[in-house]
Formats: C-alpha cells, sequence, structure tokens
C-alpha cells in the first residue's frame, strides 16, 4: 500500500485516514514495515508517525521490484538492471545459450522472453541519457554476441549480428514502450493524479526543486510517498 499527497501535512492526516480505515477493519499498519521518503534534490525532513511510533525516514526502497531514490535519479534502478541481466546471461551461457544445437528462433525466444524483460523492467520510467544508452546497448549485444558464438575480437558489426539473429535494437523497443506511456497520460480523464500533473501549468516563480518533484510524480510515483 502506497499513500501519496503533495506535502508532509497531506501525507499524515492520509496517513490517519488509513490507520482509522485499518483499525475499524480489524487490522492495523506495521510500522516495522513502512517507511517514508521525499522526491527532493535537498533533503527534507517529513516526520510521520502511526500512533505513537515514527516511521522512519529512507534515501531510497524497492516497490513492486523497482528502486526508487529520494533525488529522483534512476541510474541506480538502471545499474541494478543491468546488473540482474548479467546474472541471467551467466546462468544461461554455458547451460543453454552457446549450445549449437538450438535454433535461431529458440534463441531468439530466450533473449526476448527472458533476458529483455529482466533487463527492461520498469523501463517506461526510464530517464535515457546518452550514458544510458551506451550502457543498454553495451549489456544487450554482450548477450547477443554469446548467442551469435562471437566476441568483439571478430569485429562484428552490431547491426550485422541483430539482423543475423532478427532482432531490433533494444532502445527502440524502450523508446516504444515510453510512447505508449505518455499517450496513457495524455489520454488520462481529469482527477487522475499522474494526470493532472503531467497538464499543470505552474504561475508565478516556481523554484527547479518544486518544478522537478512535479514531473517526477508524472514518470516516478510522487514525491511523497509512505509505502506500508
Amino acid at each position: 500500500m502506497v499513500l501519496l499527497a503533495s506535502s508532509g501535512e497531506g501525507l499524515q492526516l492520509a496517513l490517519e485516514r488509513f490507520a482509522a480505515e485499518c483499525e475499524a477493519a480489524g487490522m492495523r499498519i506495521s510500522t516495522s514495515k513502512s517507511e517514508a521518503m521525499v522526491l527532493s534534490r535537498k533533503r527534507v525532513e517529513c516526520p510521520l508517525r502511526v500512533g505513537d511510533e515514527f516511521l522512519p525516514q529512507v534515501e531510497e526502497f524497492k516497490y513492486l521490484g523497482v528502486l526508487f531514490a529520494s533525488d529522483g535519479r534512476r541510474e541506480p534502478e538502471i545499474d541494478r538492471r543491468i546488473g540482474a541481466a548479467a546474472a541471467v546471461m551467466r546462468t544461461l551461457h554455458r547451460s543453454v545459450v552457446v549450445k549449437r544445437e538450438l535454433s535461431v528462433k529458440a534463441k531468439h525466444s530466450i533473449y526476448r522472453s527472458i533476458y529483455v524483460p529482466t533487463l527492461t523492467y520498469g523501463h517506461e520510467l526510464w530517464v535515457v541519457t546518452e550514458r544510458t544508452r551506451s550502457r543498454i546497448q553495451a549489456a544487450e549485444m554482450s548477450f547477443l554476441r554469446r548467442v551469435a558464438g562471437l566476441s568483439l575480437r571478430d569485429r562484428v558489426r552490431s547491426s550485422a549480428i541483430r539482423e543475423g539473429l532478427r532482432v531490433e535494437p533494444l532502445l527502440l523497443h524502450i523508446e516504444r514502450s515510453q510512447l505508449r506511456w505518455f499517450g496513457h497520460l495524455t489520454r488520462m480523464p481529469p482527477g487522475r493524479l499522474l494526470g493532472e500533473v503531467f497538464r499543470a501549468c505552474p504561475t508565478g516563480r516556481q523554484t527547479q526543486d518544486t518544478l522537478e518533484r512535479l514531473y517526477l510524480s508524472a514518470g516516478l510515483g510522487t514525491p511523497w510517498c509512505s509505502p506500508g
């Protein structure tokens, strides 16, 4: 369960209401498993309590398999996904990928059904910088070269390897998914938090942190959150 609010006071109020609903249903919030986090470039204190107990405020937490950082940076999560994909590659390399009796179609299926989902989980929310693009391409080609039985010393172009294995560039797959997510945002009806943030046009003098939190909430979930 995740509670969202645009301020610490609003989040505390939502937390109290949630605690009351839980109590009415014969349940209680586990404070040992609950944390608070603020999305902001600078650390902002957000003291939240359930009854007499205060929730710990953290700089990052994992939710639904995705790592969220308080400063909004996506690099740590992308690094995790690349590491997880590398572990999959090592596991499959000797037992499956290098077997010559496997057809190109079978190897393509392994790539699409196992490796790609591991590497790109949650990619709709990634901020794809040049460094990120380079790292994703390197991870992708490391696996495809092994599938093709090649190494960097063979000096075979990446495009030729993809063509031989009949796979499209992974970055193209990521771009399409992010465009689909953009489409969902634009079609959201009035009242949906993410849609409202996406369409927001702040007036007056706005600090960079305020604008950053608004747009992070459209991609990451919310600037203020308390998972429990």
